[in-house]
């Protein structure tokens, strides 16, 4: 079962009846119940109704969706984007745009399901290279193919906080004339000058040209997008059946809370900042408090702990101490690789992040772990 929030998503929450701080979300910047985009929100309820009843390409393209596009394509300084529902149905229907039978995907063995399922609509051969191991891709990338090469990875891990290593993927991209996709849902409003994702972080962005993204993270809102050349949109735009075949588009009400985060994380980068400060803070203590923190080099914090039930029994401690970090275990990792997955945003306070590492200490003790 899972557990249920009782009022707005939050640094604090209200989550089955108690009061917690909450380090499971998603919600980087602490956007999710900013009073400008819970504004702009209803004020496009008023304009636009609720609901679109319609595909974007028959009869529910608003236009808050098109000045939304508009002001994402100018943050991910590309021509255009695409907005979808959610970053699942961006990456269903696009992966299948750039490739199929006969022609060959390289993935990443960690990248999100999203990007597994949509590999597998595409029809095209799948290899799996080892998780950020370019000997590993380099390897399978000289096997002979016939057809079209794409590489594909996340930018940020979700599990793991680790980013993929971006500059070495393009060299091979550009030496083995592949396309190389990036998805950074957990790059966007996180990584590089003023959130700009994690292609930027890099200083890439002559050099990747595709990218998938999310709006249901660090903008606070909802939806997908992705993100390219005029001539890549104009080719999903029409074939991507994830989108030309769903009467529920993102919703008016979502794209303007949406566009509101753009517009002020796009004018302003303290958010950002903040962010990084308590990531920072926050990692430092869970280091010096000897814990296994894996790879990360973000604000997605695992503590690997090993065990299924100790990752489950460690997440119930602190919930009762009044934190909640959520407890991962097979098949969401690896065996033997279970974790508690900290999620440090932007709306913490320092007191908010010591309690939450003193809770982390006492529960690592209980267990155990220290």
């Amino acid at each position: 079962m899972y557990r249920t929030l009782y009022g707005p998503q939050g640094g604090h929450i209200n989550l089955d009846g108690r009061n917690v701080i909450n380090m499971a979300s998603n919600n980087y910047l602490g956007l999710a119940n900013h009073p400008a985009l819970v504004a702009a929100a209803k004020e496009a309820i008023d304009q636009f109704g609720v609901g679109p009843c319609a595909s974007r390409n028959i009869v529910g393209n608003f236009t808050v969706h098109d000045e939304l596009e508009e002001k994402l394509a100018k943050f991910k300084d590309v021509e255009a984007t695409l907005v979808f529902n959610c970053g699942v149905s961006a990456n269903s229907g696009v992966i299948p745009c750039l490739v199929g039978k006969g022609d060959t995907i390289y993935s990443d063995e960690l990248n999100h399901g999203s990007i597994i399922d949509g590999c597998r609509l595409s029809r095209a051969e799948i290899k799996v290279f080892k998780h950020m191991d370019m000997d590993s891709l380099e390897t399978k990338l000289k096997e002979p193919v016939t057809g079209k090469r794409l590489i594909i990875t996340d930018g940020v891990f979700s599990m793991d906080g680790d980013l993929a290593p971006l500059p070495d993927m393009a060299d091979l991209a550009d030496k083995y004339d592949a396309t190389l996709v990036v998805d950074d849902a957990h790059g966007d409003g996180v990584m590089g000058p003023y959130g700009k994702g994690t292609v930027e972080h890099f200083g890439l962005r002559d050099r990747i040209h595709i990218e998938t993204g999310s709006l249901s993270k660090a903008f606070g809102a909802a939806g997908g997008f992705v993100a390219g050349s005029r001539e890549l949109i104009d080719k999903i735009r029409p074939q991507a059946r994830s989108f030309i075949f769903t009467a529920s588009p993102l919703a008016p009400c979502l794209t303007a809370a949406a566009l509101k985060a753009v517009e002020m994380v796009s004018a302003d980068d303290s958010l950002v900042k903040k962010l990084w400060e308590n990531r920072e803070y926050f990692a430092a203590r869970m280091q010096k408090l000897g814990l296994n923190i894996g790879s990360t080099v973000t604000p997605v914090i695992p503590v690997i702990v090993g065990e299924g039930e100790k990752a489950q029994q460690m997440s119930q401690s602190l919930y009762e101490k009044g934190i909640y970090a959520q407890g991962l275990q097979f098949p969401v990792v690896p065996r033997g690789a279970a974790r508690l997955r900290v999620m440090v945003s932007a709306a913490h306070t320092k007191e908010d992040l010591d309690r939450a590492a003193d809770a982390i200490e006492a529960s690592a003790k209980e267990l155990g772990l220290l």
